[in-house]
């Protein structure tokens, strides 16, 4: 009998993250209070709440961006036109896309401040005998989720253009990376359009979705985890938000032993 093994690739979203720009605000009902609140909506007295002894529920209130945390980013995000068209928002991105087999490609050699080129995608792949095609989830393995709730975590390598745009000629709808963007750091792509004074230095990687609509995962987490390169599920389905950029997803690995 076959036995389903489950990796979570997802990093914790949390109060205050000092890994995240715009950080998450939680507001924590406890017990006690929510005994309160219940009494008051229900008309009942916080004694007569026999079976918890007096208390109530719980709940959090919680302010963050779509972005925070590992979450998708829909076409929306990259540009309000994709291939012509009207760009989908999460809402949008069919199910189909989120659900499929999955291919881990190594690029830990890589430093921060690089960008990870179409040679080193083809070089990857070769090391691992395998040919990308439709549908094929690709997760880019840099390790950078290694360095969360640090400052290095912002220091990383990113994806390009040109590296984006090949993956997706395969026909591959949904690129994931576990380091903090898909593209190299701002400040890092900010250095260099100051240098060579050329815009398209700036988010080249991300605006590769408007030539070829896809989705991308950021924030990723445990690829080393996953035992095999290839020849396993991943499903990143998106909370389903009405026209939204992102939302917010817990990627998991499938892997039949």
């Amino acid at each position: 009998m076959s036995k389903i093994v489950l990796i979570d690739l997802s990093v914790p979203i949390e109060h205050d993250s000092s890994s995240e720009p715009w950080p998450a605000k939680f507001s924590y009902l406890d017990h006690r209070t929510g005994a309160v609140e219940m009494g008051g909506k229900l008309g009942v007295a916080q004694k007569d709440f026999v079976f918890s002894n007096g208390l109530g529920w719980s709940y959090e209130e919680i302010t963050m961006i779509t972005h925070c945390g590992t979450h998708l980013d829909a076409p929306w995000h990259f540009h309000p036109i994709a291939e012509g068209k009207l760009a989908k928002t999460i809402d949008e991105v069919p199910l189909e896309w989120c659900y499929s087999d999955g291919v881990v490609l190594d690029l830990r050699h890589k430093k921060p401040r690089e960008e990870i080129s179409v040679e080193d995608i083809k070089i990857a792949l070769e090391k691992i005998n395998y040919t990308l095609k439709p549908l094929d989830i690709v997760l880019i393995m840099t390790e950078c989720d290694k360095k969360l709730g640090s400052p290095e975590y912002f220091e990383q390598p990113g994806m390009g253009r040109e590296s984006t745009l090949w993956i997706l000629k395969h026909g591959v709808k949904v690129i994931g990376v576990d380091m903090y963007g898909y593209d190299r750091a701002f400040k890092d792509m900010g250095h260099d359009y100051k240098e060579a004074g050329d815009g398209k230095k700036i988010w080249p990687a991300h605006f590769a979705g408007i030539e070829k609509e896809y989705c991308h995962i950021e924030k990723l987490a445990n690829l080393d985890k996953i035992p095999i390169p290839f020849g396993f599920k991943v499903a990143v389905f998106p909370i389903k938000l009405i026209k939204a950029s992102a939302a917010w997803v817990r990627p998991v690995a499938i892997i039949e032993e």
